[in-house]
């Protein structure tokens, strides 16, 4: 799996990357009804406009599909959809072109990729996208036949109003709807998803898994020590040391995206497609990362439970508590480690029980 590799000029925070696939994983089906649409529409006036940009459609669909191969295990998945957007738009600006420049039908087009950049990207993106859109949009007019464009400008104009309209009214809706969902699935202090966003998370884990041929490892991660930093040295530090933590969980982690603080300090992370070996060495990389170097002039540590789904199955609650009976154990033995609860462990625990 890619480890991301921190912001980007296109994602300035974590958060930002975790919208970006959640939106993804949202448009992906209605994109791939929209291109149904606009074959249709292709095909159906073939006869006049001509058969070239149903080509230009098809290399798009195949265009998509190298894009979303893989997108989430990428370490920057926001350049991969960024190239495929603006590949979007070059292929119908290639459609333009085949079809009549000025004239062509296909013009007011340019406008529909503009309505997803708001739901994908921060304003410094959107921007981006509409210069790209609007460079296309004069190259395949004023670029093709300017006098054309000099006797009868008004598909040029209407074509910039659409683009320019639809940037701006999706932009206001997106911010709307990222607050309300910012509030209900982010963590305000840490910045990493909480318990609501864990819950929606879980739930398509467990439909991914079902029948399919991948675990997923849970780990559970708890600072050591937490009430005596607070009490020492306040809760204000205190704050400090689990926004710290956050951060470090952040950077050292596989996506945003699989990291949710479900307690006071204690912390999720869920590993799709990763063995219980793999799940061990992960947790193990984060207590050193976490553990590396003080947080302020505050030493902080962390002890880790680990565990792993079945093959074809994924029981959250079962998992969970697997590696929260590990975690209890690292915390029993001293803290500062990693403890591993199999299948099997929970199986001798439970016959030792009813002996």
């Amino acid at each position: 799996m890619g480890q991301t590799q921190g912001t980007s000029w296109l994602c300035p925070a974590e958060a930002d990357r975790a919208r970006l696939l959640d939106m993804e994983r949202r448009i992906k089906p209605v994109r791939a009804a929209a291109m149904g649409i606009l074959g249709a529409a292709l095909i159906a006036s073939g006869p006049w406009v001509g058969w070239w940009p149903v080509l230009v459609l098809l290399v798009s669909l195949a265009a998509f599909a190298v894009v979303d191969r893989g997108i989430e295990k990428a370490p920057r998945p926001e350049y991969r959809m960024a190239a495929g957007w603006a590949l979007s738009q070059l292929l119908i600006a290639g459609s333009i072109v085949l079809s009549d420049g000025l004239h062509s039908p296909a013009l007011c087009w340019l406008a529909i990729p503009v309505v997803t950049l708001s739901s994908r990207f921060s304003n410094r993106g959107v921007a981006a996208g509409l210069v790209l859109t609007i460079g296309l949009l004069l190259a395949v007019t004023i670029g093709l036949d300017h006098q054309a464009v000099m006797d009868d400008p008004s598909n040029l104009i209407f074509a910039l109003g659409a683009i320019g309209a639809v940037g701006m009214l999706t932009t206001p809706l997106m911010v709307s709807d990222q607050a309300h969902r910012s509030d209900a699935r982010i963590d305000a202090l840490t910045g990493l998803l909480n318990r609501h966003a864990l819950e929606l998370r879980i739930a398509e884990l467990e439909m991914q898994a079902d029948g399919g041929d991948v675990t997923i490892g849970v780990i559970v991660a708890d600072l050591d020590h937490f009430k005596a930093v607070n009490d020492a040295h306040g809760h204000a530090t205190g704050d400090d040391v689990l926004r710290g933590t956050a951060d470090r969980l952040r950077t050292h982690g596989r996506a945003f995206e699989l990291i949710y603080r479900i307690g006071g300090e204690e912390f999720l992370v869920l590993l799709p497609g990763a063995s219980l070996q793999d799940t061990i060495e992960h947790a193990e990389a984060l207590r050193c990362a976490v553990g590396s170097r003080p947080i302020g002039d505050v030493p902080v540590t962390i002890s880790c439970g680990v565990s792993a789904s079945e093959v074809g199955a994924f029981d959250f609650q079962r998992v969970f508590g697997r590696a929260d009976a590990a975690l209890y154990e690292a915390k029993q033995a001293g803290r500062d480690q990693v403890r591993v609860r199999t299948l099997d462990d929970a199986a001798t625990a439970l016959a030792r029980t009813a002996a």
